[in-house]
């Protein structure tokens, strides 16, 4: 390898370009304007990290035994979170995650988890051999995001499955969709288990009023949230806080067992410096909240959803998706996109950002794209876009399709203004409607995985039970999880995801044409 190929150089060389964040991390890389540099470039100033990049030596504590600094800055952010525990993750939501899941069932035991749960979920129950049932988000047809989950539905699982010995769900999903967690939380503990929340995107929830209430607030158990995602905090770290709603101050899982499971998927010898990032990234965005600094950021972004609203072709997702199809509320922060009437999908749109715009989006599918903004944006990065979508947006309008089809469109408003936000609601298998489909279970996801498997051409898996994951990454649900019958519905899915160029992964052939079926 020549030096100039190495991934310092590329990182290096990719962050003298203009290219301009609309993903994780929060501090997007500093791009952050002159608005923010009395707090921001200022609070975010970070050492070389090879000068602090220490071991646990004298004076500075140890993450699995605190006892002195780092016990003190956990309590502080439990404190400041509202959490009667709170624990520093360096190994990301994904330890929060399996050390949820395993703390809280115990080995063989069954979960209540939503469809459009993280693969790291997944790999919680493969490794305590844990029996899966399944609660679905709601389809938002053309929108081809997830909706909500409903406390009904869980309230359902729960009286027909009285083995079940945890709840988990994601919310926000990663379009930033929330689900009414206080109702769930209370049929949860009516049945008297924990209920966990996947809130990796909302762990800047609590800073402002703009934003939805954090599941912690609403009653859940165990909460984990990626400060990395929409906090000034680096890659990879993440808080898990556990909180105690039992009418006698107790917890409804087991803490010392979730204490132990971070022990065990954690590294043992945690990064200092990824450890000051999250403490740093919570205290710069109290001072804000303190301050009222963090109004900038938010004014900003609402004056840009404003203006986006008024979008012909490409359809902004908003507020008035609340009170339907089990959406709580909406985090305003997640700029998403339906291409839904443009003449291109979601891949296409990214692409028209990227290159020539030079705008990264967080994630896209074959409908929309999502980006991520938060406090680290600038003003100016906050234009860029809004310039970029709103010039889109009169292309169509200018091109042939938007006059052949603007009288088409008009009639359609008609019939579909009681749909979803003027959307069409019949189509139900969109990049994020597939995780509404039912899965037909054939064994557990440990099973699958351990079996002997064969491989199967892709396009002829129709029938067979699964023994692998197949996901989108971003977001990292599967579409087929191992254990699962492949259905001719989701198989044409995949297949179509495939066609469209969306990141299918988890086949180990990297080449997409065959995936590995438990031999019958």
């Amino acid at each position: 390898m020549r030096e100039e190929e190495l991934l310092i150089h590329r990182l290096k060389r990719y962050e003298r370009s203009d290219m301009y964040p609309f993903h994780m991390p929060g501090h997007k890389r500093l791009k952050g304007g002159a608005e923010y540099e009395t707090w921001f470039q200022n609070g975010m100033a970070f050492p070389n990290p090879f000068e602090v990049d220490i071991t646990e030596i004298d004076g500075f504590d140890n993450l699995h035994h605190a006892e002195g600094i780092l016990k003190k800055s956990m309590e502080w952010a439990a404190g400041l979170y509202g959490a009667d525990r709170t624990w520093y993750l360096i190994n990301g939501s994904t330890a929060g995650l399996l050390s949820a899941v395993c703390g809280c069932v115990p080995p063989g035991g069954r979960i209540l988890m939503g469809r459009n749960c993280h693969k790291a979920a997944y790999h919680g129950v493969y490794l305590h051999q844990l029996q899966t049932s399944y609660v679905y988000p709601q389809s938002t047809g053309e929108w081809g995001i997830q909706g909500g989950i409903l406390p009904e539905d869980v309230e359902k699982s729960l009286k027909e499955q009285p083995d079940i010995r945890a709840v988990l769900i994601v919310s926000p999903t990663y379009d930033g969709i929330v689900s009414d967690v206080k109702e769930i939380a209370r049929v949860v503990h009516q049945a008297g288990l924990p209920l966990i929340v996947d809130e990796a995107h909302g762990a800047h929830f609590r800073y402002s009023e703009v934003f939805p209430q954090s599941a912690l607030e609403l009653g859940a158990d165990v909460v984990i949230q990626s400060v990395h995602k929409t906090l000034p905090s680096l890659t990879q770290t993440a808080v898990l806080h556990m909180k105690c709603n039992r009418s006698d101050k107790g917890f409804y899982m087991d803490m010392e067992a979730v204490e132990r499971y971070l022990q065990i998927f954690q590294s043992s010898s945690p990064s200092y410096v990824l450890m000051a990032s999250i403490e740093n990234s919570i205290f710069q965005m109290e001072r804000l909240r303190v301050s009222g600094g963090l109004n900038y950021f938010t004014e900003a972004l609402l004056q840009v959803r404003e203006r986006l609203a008024a979008m012909k072709w490409l359809r902004l997702a908003g507020d008035e998706l609340k009170g339907s199809c089990g959406i709580f509320d909406v985090d305003l922060s997640k700029i998403v996109v339906s291409t839904g009437y443009a003449p291109f999908d979601g891949e296409h749109l990214s692409e028209i950002l990227r290159k020539q715009y030079h705008l990264e989006m967080e994630m896209c599918g074959a409908d929309y794209v999502t980006a991520i903004t938060a406090a680290g944006d600038s003003k100016m990065g906050l234009e860029r876009l809004e310039a970029a979508l709103l010039a889109i947006d009169q292309e169509i309008e200018k091109s042939s399709f938007g006059v052949c089809e603007k009288t088409k469109m008009l009639e359609s408003e008609q019939k579909k203004k009681h749909s979803v936000s003027g959307m069409d609601e019949t189509k139900e298998t969109g990049p994020m409607g597939v995780y509404t489909i039912p899965a037909r279970t054939v064994c557990t996801v440990r099973e699958a995985l351990d079996a002997n498997k064969g491989r199967i051409p892709l396009e002829e898996s129709a029938g067979r039970t699964a023994g692998e994951f197949v996901y989108i990454y971003p977001p990292g649900i599967p579409l087929i999880a191992p254990g699962e019958c492949i259905t001719d519905q989701v198989l044409t899915v995949v297949l179509d995801y495939i066609k469209k160029g969306l990141p299918v992964q988890g086949l180990s052939d990297t080449q997409r044409n065959t995936i590995l079926c438990v031999e019958q």
